[in-house]
């Protein structure tokens, strides 16, 4: 028999010095997306399944928990995703004509961890903006990824720009199943060149070649060039590739601290995406911190099929690599039922000032909230001196 505090593997409890570290990360985050314009959205944390997993393909369907609603019988979904929530709200509930942007902030659950020290209960935050077709809007959406990153005092970032359209184009006409199509999703992105060549065998030797190619067309500037000589000229790829050009010249002019690089065979993550995509990648982080890209069809199962495009990130996963904030000292009171030193405390407080009372028996307590100051009753009068 298991202990009754034992958490199921890869869950875990945030304790306070951890917990207040990513609630205010939490608001520093959301107040930078808010100076963008970006509308603060709350989604429910279950929904009917038909809804939430509509359009997002098998890989988020395979994330999700499920169980029976108790008071309909249907079957409900523990979100694993936030997006197609806010496709949905952008969708049906504000149903704006212009551009809308939306951010979040909220825990999501998967069924797996996504590797071997994640967490199965992300604390996701992101941003998305609906409306919007051009390119303006995805570099937004980068620029916006790398600025709370920068908020957090994340150091070392990189960014790795790839697009859909690449695999797309390649496969147009092939008659590629959709199953193999999602394999070979698996393939490019793990680098797997053996598992690349049997999945594409059948496709023939110009579009095999091609595949293979993919997984050379990493690195920095020059590959774009490297990739119009090594791919086929069709439309697809021709725009994607002058696409993920013109993003990488201006996120180069506006961060010019930041590696900016391609990955064309990075295809990892949700089947939604539709164009440009991109990864940011941090010194010290084994994995990306932030993904995101252009997914313009995450809106057509909810009847609107809308230009959009996001990013989403772990704040679980940016706190750990953030630099430690200083914590405001706070000041020291004893209890009382003094109405005198009430006031004191009510007003300290209401000028944002930490008031830690002593509980009767516990004076030497409360040395985690670092008080420099005590509240102290000098000739009849509550005053704040230093410790």
């Amino acid at each position: 028999m298991s202990s009754a505090w034992l958490l199921p593997e890869h869950v875990c409890d945030v304790l306070p010095a951890e917990a207040r570290r990513i609630e205010d990360l939490r608001r520093s985050l959301l107040d930078v997306a808010r100076g963008y314009g970006f509308e603060l959205v709350m989604p429910p944390l279950l929904e009917h399944l038909e809804s939430l997993l509509s359009g997002t393909g098998r890989e988020l369907d395979l994330q999700t928990f499920k169980l029976v609603d108790q008071l309909s019988g249907r079957t409900l979904g523990v979100r694993a995703d936030t997006t197609p929530q806010v496709a949905r709200i952008d969708a049906h509930l504000l149903n704006r004509q212009g551009v809308t942007r939306l951010c979040y902030c909220g825990p999501v659950l998967h069924t797996r961890p996504s590797g071997l020290h994640a967490t199965r209960e992300p604390l996701q935050f992101g941003a998305e903006i609906y409306g919007h077709v051009g390119l303006e809007a995805d570099l937004e959406v980068q620029e916006l990824a790398l600025d709370v990153l920068h908020c957090a005092g994340v150091e070392g970032l990189a960014v790795d720009l790839g697009d859909a359209r690449i695999l797309r184009g390649l496969l147009a006409g092939t008659g590629a199943s959709g199953d193999s199509v999602a394999a070979l999703h698996g393939a490019l992105a793990g680098k797997d060149a053996a598992q690349v060549r049997e999945l594409s065998g059948g496709l023939g030797p110009a579009i095999q070649d091609s595949l293979l190619a993919l997984l050379r067309l990493y690195g920095g500037a020059d590959v774009i060039a490297a990739a119009r000589r090594e791919l086929p000229a069709r439309p697809q790829v021709d725009a994607a590739l002058a696409d993920l050009e013109w993003l990488a010249a201006r996120l180069r002019h506006a961060h010019p601290q930041v590696q900016v690089g391609f990955d064309l065979a990075d295809l990892g993550g949700y089947s939604y995406y539709s164009g440009a995509r991109f990864s940011v990648y941090a010194r010290g982080a084994s994995d990306s911190l932030a993904r995101g890209g252009r997914y313009d069809e995450v809106g057509a199962v909810f009847g609107r099929n809308r230009p959009a495009v996001g990013f989403s990130m772990d704040l679980k996963d940016v706190v750990a690599l953030s630099k430690q904030r200083k914590v405001a000292p706070a000041i020291r009171a004893p209890w009382g039922e003094n109405e005198a030193l009430h006031a004191a405390v009510r007003h300290l407080r209401g000028q944002g000032e930490t008031v830690v009372c002593m509980l009767p028996g516990h004076g030497q307590e409360g040395q985690e909230f670092e008080c420099d100051r005590e509240l102290a009753a000098v000739a009849g009068q509550w005053v704040v001196r230093a410790l």
